[in-house]
């Protein structure tokens, strides 16, 4: 089975896959990106995505180039010919190839690119015994809500993760855990579950909003608001949640123990609603 990558107009194994030098989200990361994954064949909550990724288009003054519908259409014969039952699809727009200049091109076509990949979902183990994470101070920029494709800081906050053995990184600002560098946060405290409110410092996660509604659904309280380092650490549960993350636990944070240091009772309980809602 192929990785397939669509560039402007036409697909074409991945490994063909090319654009200019000069296209300002290689020279400048003037550009957007969404990550939209499939279950048994099926694109997941795609007109979620698409909103999302029209949100960050017009925050930046970029062109959608396709309509919805056209959008739905080539993304999904690009799942198609991968024949990838699991895959991660990946959209990418920029504002298109032009001379390097930091002002905005007067006239210039938008450069589209979609690649299709086979997914490996996280594993069993992690979902049951739990994860790892540390946190960074935030050194992102002050539009953090734009899915741009600026991620330096994300990635350093990666690896810096990664170098630690740890599954990921939470960004810290002025004192308060906003969000990883690949995921939303979620705690349990009190008793209720608290996740950092929108705004400019997070991008709100599809599966953030799947898990908030899946929780009211239960009756659960949700606040959204911010949650400081310390109430994060004294937490009686935390968990991630993320297209490819799905709802994880959190057992560690910093090399410390969240509540009795296994997966709690909420989380495992969310998690096996949202099982529910991506079987076919």
């Amino acid at each position: 089975m192929p990785n397939i990558a669509f560039v402007n107009g036409r697909f074409m194994p991945l490994a063909q896959a090319r654009v200019s030098v000069e296209d300002r989200g290689f020279q400048f990361g003037d550009g957007i990106y969404e990550l939209i994954r499939t279950y048994g064949g099926r694109v997941f909550h795609i007109e979620d995505h698409l909103r999302r990724l029209e949100q960050s288009a017009e925050a930046l003054g970029l062109s959608m180039v396709y309509s919805k519908s056209r959008w739905k259409a080539i993304l999904e014969k690009a799942h198609g010919r991968s024949g990838y039952p699991d895959a991660k699809l990946y959209i990418q727009i920029t504002r298109g190839a032009a001379p390097r200049d930091h002002s905005f091109p007067k006239k210039t076509r938008p450069s589209v690119i979609i690649t299709v990949r086979k997914l490996t979902p996280l594993s069993d183990q992690l979902h049951e015994k739990g994860a790892s994470v540390i946190t960074v101070p935030d050194l992102r920029w002050g539009r953090c809500d734009i899915k741009s494709v600026n991620l330096l800081p994300n990635i350093m906050a990666r690896e810096k993760a990664r170098s630690a053995g740890a599954f990921e990184a939470l960004f810290v600002r002025d004192g308060l855990v906003l969000e990883g560098a690949g995921s939303n946060v979620f705690a349990v405290i009190q008793g209720r579950i608290v996740t950092p409110p929108n705004g400019p410092f997070i991008l709100s996660g599809i599966t953030r909003d799947l898990a908030i509604g899946l929780a009211r659904e239960a009756r659960d309280p949700v606040i959204e608001k911010g949650i400081p380092l310390e109430e994060l650490l004294g937490a009686e549960e935390v968990f991630l949640t993320g297209t490819t993350t799905e709802i994880l636990p959190i057992v560690k944070v910093d090399g410390k123990p969240i509540g009795d240091g296994r997966p709690g009772r909420t989380t495992r309980r969310l998690y096996q609603q949202f099982l529910q809602t991506i079987r076919p």
